[in-house]
């Protein structure tokens, strides 16, 4: 792979009369060269990610060189031995492009990373993602004298959380409501998925860039060991279950097992479109005809939720599974629930439901008792939907928090009462706390200065 990243190592630098400012590469392949992706030598971290994308980026034209190398520290007028704070991409046609903006240019050169370059072109999107360049090429572990310094007291992974959103923080008086609204809960998102790789990541080897850009961007889950570990990696018990599951399919006629098993694929799929197209329905259409303006607001999010959580989703976790991924989907028929554990705990958003689960209700649950775990774990959920809803909105604070410690309360009082526990009674019980105070999470002010402006702006209205 060194052989790969410095291969060409020369180049001459020059004016071609007919291509003035053009930077000339003394290479074989020297149609298809496209420019050099300078990196930290002396960086681990860097040099890493430099053996990584090298044959990806090696195909589109670019080769990784360290920006230690003679040429290179006099192009840029480098000093020996003073710290590298940005990459930097030079192209070919003599264009120099360092940090953040190479990182944006280096995504659109790829076709599985343009969710990336599409949120770089978002409002406010471009500072956001320079400065979180900045803080991460800051922090990075190397060999400089700064990152050899005795390491700082290990914060808690939760911590991690309040770094993207504390940034979308700063535009919001720049953006619509609604435009900070997605910012706000994108950040919290891929804050998550952020921080559940990284631990999946320590148990977890030789975990290709496919599959964790699929993680990152085309899974809405987080359960990141699951989706991450190959076949190869499965645990004992797993492979107990693996092998247990092939010895029953194998006692069944084959091509009757496959038939049954595509028709099944086929109706989960065309439930999941349905579920899209009624979600559009709802959002495109009967939202119209609605008498008020917050029943027009409950309907589009009621669509919205159809389509994207009800329909999207289930497609994408139809995908992953076809692919051979034991992922379990967002949205698994929460209507059948018969208690509230069941519901927020199994069936209703189960990544965030999961991610609560293990960083919120299990340690908290372990010192403390599980009644103090659930009331702490559905606090936390509350003061999540509060920066996603009323923060946006800039009032009904605290509505959100009240409507899931309602749930932590119904949950515990569900749990000592086994009369409203199972059955008909849980099931009414189950609904008429969720259903009944769900203006609380979903409060006027949110529809009004958020939800409409949005339905608005993508032509719902």
């Amino acid at each position: 792979m060194t052989s790969e990243i410095t291969e060409i190592t020369e180049i001459k630098e020059g004016r071609s009369p007919d291509r003035p400012g053009r930077l000339e590469a003394a290479a074989p392949w020297e149609k298809s060269f496209r420019g050099w992706i300078l990196y930290d030598g002396a960086c681990r971290s860097c040099t890493a990610s430099a053996r990584r994308f090298g044959r990806i980026f090696r195909r589109r034209g670019f080769l990784f060189l360290p920006l230690q190398t003679n040429w290179v520290m006099k192009r840029f007028d480098l000093e020996p031995g003073a710290p590298l704070d940005e990459m930097r991409v030079l192209t070919a046609d003599g264009r120099d492009i360092g940090g953040g903006d190479a990182v944006i240019f280096l995504a659109r050169q790829i076709w599985w990373a343009w969710p990336f370059a599409a949120l770089a072109r978002l409002p406010g999107m471009h500072k956001l993602l320079n400065r979180g360049y900045r803080w991460i090429a800051a922090h990075r572990g190397c060999n400089h004298i700064a990152c050899s310094l005795p390491p700082q007291r290990r914060w808690p992974g939760w911590i991690a959380l309040i770094v993207l959103p504390v940034l979308a923080l700063l535009v919001r008086d720049r953006v619509a409501p609604w435009v900070f609204m997605w910012l706000i809960a994108a950040a919290i998102f891929f804050d998550c998925k952020l921080l559940t790789f990284s631990r999946a990541r320590r148990q977890l080897a030789g975990v290709r860039v496919g599959r964790v850009l699929g993680y990152l961007f085309l899974w809405p889950g987080m359960d990141a060991e699951r989706f991450l570990r190959s076949p190869a990696s499965e645990t004992p018990e797993q492979k107990l279950i693996s092998r247990a599951s092939k010895e029953v399919s194998s006692k069944m006629p084959e091509r009757a097992g496959r038939t049954r098993a595509l028709s099944h694929k086929r109706a989960k799929t065309a439930v999941a479109t349905a579920k899209i197209l009624l979600g559009a329905v709802l959002l495109f259409g009967l939202a119209r005809l609605a008498p008020h303006p917050l029943v027009t607001g409950w309907i589009g999010m009621i669509g919205m939720i159809l389509a994207l959580h009800f329909g999207m989703f289930a497609l994408l976790a139809i995908a992953w599974r076809a692919y051979g991924l034991d992922v379990r989907p967002i949205m698994d028929a929460p209507l059948n629930s018969t208690s509230l554990g069941e519901f927020w705990g199994r069936r209703w958003n189960g990544a965030f439901n999961q991610l609560a689960f293990e960083n919120v209700f299990r340690p908290v649950g372990r010192s403390t008792g599980p009644i103090l775990g659930t009331i702490v774990a559905f606090l936390a959920s509350g003061l999540i939907h509060e920066l996603v809803i009323s923060l946006p909105a800039r009032t009904g604070y605290g509505l959100p928090t009240a409507y899931f410690l309602l749930q932590g309360c119904g949950v515990i009082t569900q749990h000592r009462v086994p009369r409203i526990r199972h059955g008909m009674a849980g099931q009414f019980f189950t609904a008429f706390i969720v259903a009944v105070p769900a203006f609380w999470l979903f409060h006027p002010p949110f529809v009004r200065n958020v939800i409409l402006p949005f339905m608005k702006a993508i032509g719902a209205l």
